[in-house]
């Protein structure tokens, strides 16, 4: 009988040792472990030792597995070995059946559920036992490391570990969907995520928008422009537009006396010029170093393209930015049942998402859109039909399209089941 005891502590040792090593598993492939970090710079000695296995994951996984493979082996042949004396031929059977039982239930699945729910109180509770395991089986792991290199190089393995934007939003969004931050802070996350791809030519002004005066303007036309455009800053030019030679700011031309009396020469102030594909982030440390606000975009014969403003690359991660100056264009505006008066100026991509559409187009706005459908400079008045909408030129401005008309017709199924209805 005292020999059947000592096999029953032995196998409740075993199936503890068990769920031990798969609690442990679970807790390390799961921990975040900038809340371990955060508690290890707190002073938590236990914490700082779970992060630095963590950080040594392959070393503590095959630890983990060879632990736990000893385990469940070393169970099943107790088990074997104790039901066979008990019911003979048949008791392998019985010990199959049984052992497996209890190691799903308390060797498995219960561990790991409760080391899910709270991976760094379990990686910190087992990081001390786990420390002397590896130092045991260090042979073991030189000999599994070795094998992993061979597998690599004969498999041609490239552990890509950086994350990928995409990879990033998902994880932005399922940091917003447990509650962690709010709707704002997670789209001014996304917003940062994507900064980096972000070239000039997707949020500059064009060329055809730009206000700028000559070098040789008087201090009444600078004014002016100043006056009439509510601008802070006025692009100047030699000869033409191509030709840029700096930009004045208002506080510069105007004292509290009134206009300078320097001359418009000396008020200048420098700008810096980027390509039509700058991405915006080497545009923004470009700017900050010359400690200016305003860059010329130049097209691939050296001619002004647009202009790209510091405030324009702070509005792509915080949104719109209003001052008491700038006049509210609402993009899209419903004046009828169905009917839309859009501006030519609207994001092509925001369209196709406002009107659910699926388009494509190498232009960035509605305008180049349209043109591109009608294969020429629109007048005012053409159409075309797309999908379930038919789409009118309702403004031209110096051959731009300001403003276009989209009539939205109830898609053929969805009147179909009106009708039966």
């Amino acid at each position: 009988m005292e020999n059947y005891i000592s096999y029953l502590v032995a196998m409740f040792i075993l199936v503890a040792l068990s769920a031990y090593f798969s609690a442990t598993e679970t807790a390390y492939s799961s921990l975040n472990k900038t809340r371990l970090r955060m508690l290890a710079e707190n002073g938590n000695k236990r914490a700082g030792s779970a992060l630095a296995l963590s950080e040594n994951y392959d070393k503590l996984i095959s630890t983990v597995l060879v632990g736990n493979n000893i385990v469940n082996i070393s169970l099943a042949s107790l088990g074997t070995v104790l039901f066979v004396k008990l019911y003979g031929d048949a008791g392998a059977t019985y010990s199959t059946i049984i052992i497996t039982i209890l190691v799903l239930i308390f060797g498995e699945i219960s561990p790991k559920s409760i080391a899910k729910d709270c991976p760094e109180q379990f990686a910190i509770f087992s990081a001390p036992f786990l420390k002397l395991l590896i130092i045991v089986l260090t042979p073991v792991n030189i000999l599994f490391s070795a094998w992993k290199s061979l597998l690599a190089k004969l498999f041609h393995l490239d552990s890509e570990t950086k994350m990928s934007q995409e990879e990033l939003r998902l994880l932005v969004d399922e940091v917003q969907q447990d509650g962690a931050i709010d709707e704002n802070e997670g789209e001014l996350l996304k917003n940062v995520i994507e900064f980096t791809g972000i070239e000039a030519e997707d949020i500059l002004t064009h060329r055809v928008d730009l206000e700028a005066v000559s070098i040789e303007a008087s201090k009444s036309e600078i004014a002016e422009v100043f006056s009439t455009s509510k601008f802070s800053r006025i692009l100047v030019y030699s000869e033409n537009i191509d030709n840029i030679v700096g930009a004045i700011h208002i506080k510069d031309f105007y004292t509290s006396k009134g206009i300078t009396d320097k001359r418009v020469e000396d008020i200048i102030t420098p700008v810096i010029f980027v390509l039509r594909n700058e991405k915006i982030n080497e545009m923004l440390q470009k700017l900050q170093k010359s400690k200016s606000h305003l860059a010329v975009v130049l097209d691939e014969y050296g001619g002004t393209y647009g202009i790209v403003t510091m405030e324009d690359i702070l509005e792509e991660i915080v949104g719109e930015i209003w001052d008491e100056h700038d006049e509210v264009i609402e993009p899209v505006r419903k004046c009828g049942k169905d009917t839309y008066l859009v501006s030519g100026h609207m994001d092509f991509d925001d369209f196709c998402e406002y009107f659910s559409i699926d388009a494509e187009s190498d232009s960035t706005s509605l305008s180049g859109w349209v043109m591109e459908k009608l294969e020429k400079v629109p007048e005012k008045g053409e159409s075309f039909d797309y999908e379930n909408m038919t789409i009118t030129v309702a403004k031209v401005d110096n051959h731009r399209i300001d403003e276009v008309k989209v009539v939205c017709r109830p898609d053929e199924k969805q009147e179909e089941n009106n009708e039966k209805e």
